[in-house]
């Protein structure tokens, strides 16, 4: 694992106890604040829009819940005049009275920059901070490579959780139908196959760049029309490349459409491959417990001591775990750079049967 993974395992690890302590915080009335401040976006106009609240909330009836409300903004507003400009990720931030007695005041404030862009701008006073956001990042398993195309335009995009994030949009210029006869219709369309085939090749060669630079668990092909079955049935996609295929989908639309339509109708196809890896995980796990049983731990007090020992490469948790024993694990495992599967109840019969725990050590165990 290279440094900026491991930075951004570290991101992920201090995000879980981030999302699990704000989880837990609940309030009388609506007076919990929660901010989402998107990549690229000028922290100032934040500033200003939470001023802006602050000066709404005066009007509030009950002179408790506006004390909080307005103590929570101005405490918001003063750290986010430390930061000089919006993070690389964006930033979240969460604010509130947390004082258990009634009538005090304790005001707190919690800030993350979160391992994965902020997408959504987001101002939200309830009585519960809210963590859609941060708590979709942490869900984030897989990414699917997207390419979407007919004679008109291509998009290329990666699917990370259920986000769709662009890559490069093409538009061909292969020209559509055209009256003329004779030879000038023929010479016509031989132009214009020429030109549908150096699309065609930009296509691949963009395709090729990016997931030659980009690690993705399998990428999903779409379009309306056979333009899709030319791309992947020619030679312009690399053939390592092409054995990442999983499915070409006939949709009705290209672009941003098109890219969601893609989706939508690979879900089946997206829930057999997460299914199949960790049926992957598991079988290689069992592989090691049949042949090299000092390379995996099983059950709870031989993992915790692998754990211990930072010694865990791969951790397999049974879905059926209590969720805090689940948590604690991850948190631990992670933080030493360890990867963690959760594994159901489909594929995990074996692991239940072995403690609900198992992991692939490192290196050999004494």
């Amino acid at each position: 694992m290279d440094e900026a993974e491991r930075q951004k395992q570290k991101l992920k690890f201090k995000l879980r106890k981030l999302v699990r302590d704000l989880g837990k915080r609940k309030a009388r009335h609506t007076e919990l604040i929660s901010v989402y401040i998107p990549q690229g976006y000028d922290s100032q106009l934040i500033i200003n829009q939470l001023s802006t609240e602050a000066g709404t909330a005066r009007n509030i009836k009950s002179a408790q819940t506006r004390k909080n409300v307005t103590g929570a903004l101005e405490k918001m507003v003063q750290h986010l005049r430390l930061y000089k400009r919006t993070p690389e990720n964006g930033l979240a931030l969460f604010c509130g009275n947390v004082s258990e007695r009634e009538g005090q005041q304790d005001f707190q404030v919690w800030s993350i920059e979160p391992p994965e862009p902020i997408r959504v701008k987001l101002y939200q006073c309830d009585q519960q901070f809210f963590l859609g956001p941060l708590e979709e990042q942490l869900e984030i398993k897989s990414v699917y490579g997207l390419i979407v195309m007919d004679r008109r335009e291509a998009d290329i995009a990666l699917l990370k959780g259920k986000h769709i994030e662009p890559v490069v949009h093409y538009n061909s210029m292969v020209p559509g139908k055209f009256k003329v006869g004779g030879q000038s219709a023929a010479r016509m369309a031989r132009v214009i196959e020429g030109m549908a085939k150096d699309f065609y090749k930009k296509v691949g060669n963009a395709v090729n760049e990016t997931f030659s630079k980009v690690k993705v668990d399998g990428l999903l092909v779409g379009g309306p029309g056979p333009t899709k079955e030319d791309l992947v049935d020619g030679d312009f996609i690399w053939t390592d490349i092409k054995k990442k295929i999983l499915a070409v989908k006939a949709i009705g639309y290209t672009g941003d459409f098109g890219l969601k339509e893609l989706v939508e109708k690979s879900e089946d196809v997206l829930e057999k491959e997460e299914a199949t890896k960790e049926k992957r995980i598991l079988d290689t796990f069992l592989m090691y417990l049949g042949t090299r049983k000092n390379m995996v731990a099983y059950g709870e007090d031989a993992v915790r001591k692998a754990a211990d020992m930072n010694a865990i490469a791969i951790l397999l948790l049974h879905e059926d775990l209590p969720e805090e024993k689940i948590e604690e694990l991850m948190d631990k495992v992670e933080l030493a750079g360890g990867d963690v599967y959760i594994i159901s109840r489909d594929v995990g019969e074996q692991l239940k049967g072995l403690g609900m725990i198992g992991a692939i050590l490192r290196y050999a165990a004494a």
